[in-house]
């Protein structure tokens, strides 16, 4: 019996949101499984050249775009861009997302539309365009992030849970359409990570530690620990699962 294949030697990787955080873990860890991989923020700063430096020097090609994920116009120049580079998108990672926090009460109609045009519009626009191009080719493989909030409510935090919650059943719905074209489509719900999002949370001692107590694990996840999920999900290792979310959470949801 051979092991699984966890390899992604000459794949292509789109990942929205790769400038810091998840995104950027997630881009150089598909680099050095062997991919060749878009990286894309809103701006392009240098914490994004730096990524791309990064993969670089791990033998792969990057590509950089500034892509809104919120404008049709930004979205059709990011997958354009990966076409015209590398001819096809093997993998797409659906990670750029905001945080608002407030009470529901407090939610403007501002902070309900930039949260749902971010973490789930963008996904439509992303998943609808690169997913032409993969039924093109038919085959492809599309990771969207999700959120343990799309499971369990979080007080002040409305626009976000219920975003996430559309995200899961995105999700699903995609991949029942695209499973006849060899297209799967999975989510990573992640649980309290240590990343720029939440920092007004976990940089405050007394807050991490409550927020530990609920964790069974007992610590905050570091983006690397999420890696493995998303490697398995990219690879050929997991080439019989779609439709599914994973939980990376520590056991908080438990």
């Amino acid at each position: 019996m051979s092991l699984p294949n966890l390899s992604l030697k000459d794949k292509v990787a789109i990942i929205t949101g790769s400038s810091k955080g998840i995104g950027r873990e997630i881009a150089l860890v598909f680099a050095e499984a062997g991919a060749d991989v878009v990286v894309s923020s809103r701006g392009l700063d240098s914490s994004l050249e730096e990524v791309a430096e990064e993969i670089r020097q791990l033998g792969r090609h990057p590509v950089v775009v500034a892509a809104d994920i919120r404008k049709k116009p930004d979205v059709d120049k990011l997958v354009q861009t990966a076409v015209d580079k590398f001819g096809v998108i093997d993998i797409l990672v659906n990670n750029a997302g905001v945080l608002f926090t407030a009470p529901f009460i407090e939610h403007s109609e501002e902070d309900w539309d930039q949260v749902m045009d971010t973490n789930l519009k963008g996904i439509y626009l992303c998943s609808q365009t690169v997913g032409r191009k993969m039924i093109e080719q038919q085959r492809g493989n599309i990771i969207n992030l999700a959120s343990m909030r799309g499971i369990g409510a979080g007080q002040d935090r409305a626009a976000y849970c219920v975003s996430k919650a559309g995200v899961i059943m995105l999700t699903r719905v995609m991949a029942l359409e695209f499973a006849r074209f060899n297209i799967r489509v999975n989510a990573i719900a992640p649980g309290w990570v240590k990343t720029k999002i939440n920092e007004f949370l976990w940089s405050d001692l007394n807050a991490r530690q409550q927020i530990e107590a609920e964790i069974p694990l007992g610590y905050l996840a570091e983006p690397r620990d999420l890696m493995g999920t998303a490697l398995f999900l990219a690879s050929e290792a997991s080439q019989y699962i779609t439709g599914q979310t994973i939980v990376v959470d520590g056991g908080f949801l438990a």
